[in-house]
């Protein structure tokens, strides 16, 4: 666990709770259950969504679907980014003056759990990234992360109903999120990576989740050339994958994995076939 800038923290009393029921052989229980909310976003003074999220780190969930939406660039300043608790708001305040109003009318809604949802030119960047070409990922890095991220203390393993994304670099996880939905985590991670301006280069990315498109599209638009899940694929998942150049590695368990798309950046360890 040494490794981890950031990781989940199971023992927070406010992302779960304790429920009453029974179980199966009509015993009485008590279970632990991971808590939604809602979360409403503003970019400067315009309401842009509200989310459900389990609450914890707005200002990373924020900026980094602000950034996957292209609502904000690379090179954008970010003056403030503040949240009210009491409200469940946060405010992301920009230098630039921006005017979403266009953009939020061309909605559309995607395969992401809690609805997640993709703006009428959120492709505008993935269209134009280039991935790093000389990037690898060496199948004994895929057993050590697959071990160290399912044992690491998680809210799934402690209530489930959640998914997480791990920014990675070689073998080791490094940035670890959660959340209801998978793509609010990817954009936890991606708001951490742009305010503590850590670059995309020689990183890896690895979800729990499934492999869809908005999954691709943003791992895309992050620039991280390797995406990893212990789940399965989609076809337009594949698809835009394969557009974009990116390696898509899925069902990885252990040191089984299937790739569809990006093998050329696969380096076959020896010790991998013992």
């Amino acid at each position: 666990m040494k490794n981890y800038i950031i990781r989940p923290d199971p023992e927070d009393k406010k992302l779960t709770e304790s429920v009453l029921g029974i179980d199966h052989d009509k015993q009485n229980i008590e279970t632990t259950v991971t808590i939604e909310r809602p979360l409403t976003l503003f970019l400067n003074s315009q309401e842009i969504i509200t989310m459900m999220t389990i609450g914890d780190h707005p200002d990373y969930l924020a900026v980094g679907f602000l950034l996957n939406q292209n609502m904000i660039s690379d090179d954008d300043r970010i003056e403030v980014v503040e949240f009210d608790e009491e409200t469940e708001t946060v405010i992301v305040r920009t230098e630039r003056e921006t005017d979403y109003e266009q953009k939020l009318k061309k909605k559309t809604r995607t395969s992401g759990c809690a609805v997640g949802t993709i703006f009428g030119d959120m492709m505008e960047k993935f269209e134009t990234v280039h991935l790093d070409p000389d990037s690898k990922v060496h199948t004994n890095w895929l057993k050590t992360l697959s071990k160290e991220i399912n044992n690491t203390p998680s809210l799934y393993l402690k209530a489930g109903a959640i998914h997480g994304c791990v920014l990675c670099e070689r073998d080791k996880p490094l940035i670890y999120m959660e959340d209801v939905g998978r793509h609010n985590a990817v954009d936890k991670v991606a708001g951490y990576m742009f305010l503590n301006k850590i670059r995309s280069k020689g990183k890896i990315f690895y979800t729990t989740g499934r492999l869809t498109s908005e999954m691709v599209i943003k791992t895309v638009q992050m620039q991280l050339p390797v995406l990893i899940s212990r789940s399965g694929f989609t076809a337009w998942g594949v698809e835009l994958a394969r557009q974009a150049g990116l390696t898509l590695i899925g069902r990885a368990r252990g040191a089984r994995f299937i790739a569809l798309s990006g093998i050329e950046r696969i380096i076959f360890d020896e010790s991998q076939k013992n």
